[in-house]
């Protein structure tokens, strides 16, 4: 279609006058005129990332039910201004986690929640493994200053004595080594209840969710003063 030449004319006088009353040309002389508020840049706000797979992600509840976010509300009430960041991925492994580590602590990450493992156990995985990927997570991220909180988890009892002590085993121990804030397990006092369980008996309903909340809460709460930029950001 071609546009008429009183049109086009017409066109560029508008879009002039439209770039002076949007502040695109340069103010008069000795003018007070400020940048709108909205060109701004957001401030960053610190961030805290739970790090984990389905039960992380509220497989079966929605996003607002998970615990990750009940943890963001809590921070609201206690009058903290930061972002909570769900980084579950449903059916990921301590591997998986690791994979996609440094895209999940991208920004201010103050905090980081590692409840990662669940799926190894389910799946029978070497538990060394599993401990060296958790134990990479946990390096990578106090190097950049960022705090970590440690969940452990338990191996369901179909895969023997030997593997399921070993496996109870690997997160104190990671939880010693790197000396990280740690809850032995996510699901405690979650685990075998029906009642704050989904029909699939592993994964936790909305009242579960609540429960996990409970239970990392206490943990999180006493790093929040002392949770300072990560050496990311600052850089």
């Amino acid at each position: 279609m071609r546009v008429q030449p009183l049109s086009l004319l017409a066109a560029l006088i508008g879009a002039a006058a439209c770039l002076a009353a949007c502040g695109g040309a340069d103010p008069p002389s000795g003018s007070s005129a400020r940048p709108a508020a909205e060109s701004r840049p957001a401030p960053i706000r610190p961030r805290l990332v739970c790090l984990g797979d389905s039960l992380t992600a509220g497989l079966g509840v929605s996003k607002d039910e998970a615990y990750p976010a009940l943890i963001g509300r809590r921070l609201a009430a206690a009058g903290y201004d930061w972002e909570v960041v769900n980084a579950g991925v449903s059916g990921d492994t301590s591997a998986g986690g690791l994979s996609r580590l440094e895209w999940s602590l991208e920004g201010d990450v103050r905090i980081l929640v590692v409840a990662l493992g669940g799926n190894d156990g389910l799946r029978g995985l070497p538990v060394e493994a599993m401990s060296r990927n958790v134990g990479e997570i946990i390096e990578r991220s106090q190097s950049r200053g960022i705090q970590v909180v440690l969940a452990g988890m338990e191996a369901l009892s179909n895969m023997g004595p030997a593997y399921r002590r070993e496996f109870h085993e690997a997160f104190p121990a990671l939880a010693h080594r790197y000396r990280v804030a740690f809850v032995p397990f996510l699901l405690d006092g979650v685990a075998a209840r029906d009642e704050l369980n989904q029909p699939d008996g592993i994964h936790p309903n909305a009242e579960g969710q609540r429960k996990i909340a409970d239970l990392l809460w206490p943990v999180i709460e006493p790093l929040l003063g002392a949770a300072s930029p990560s050496s990311a950001t600052r850089r």
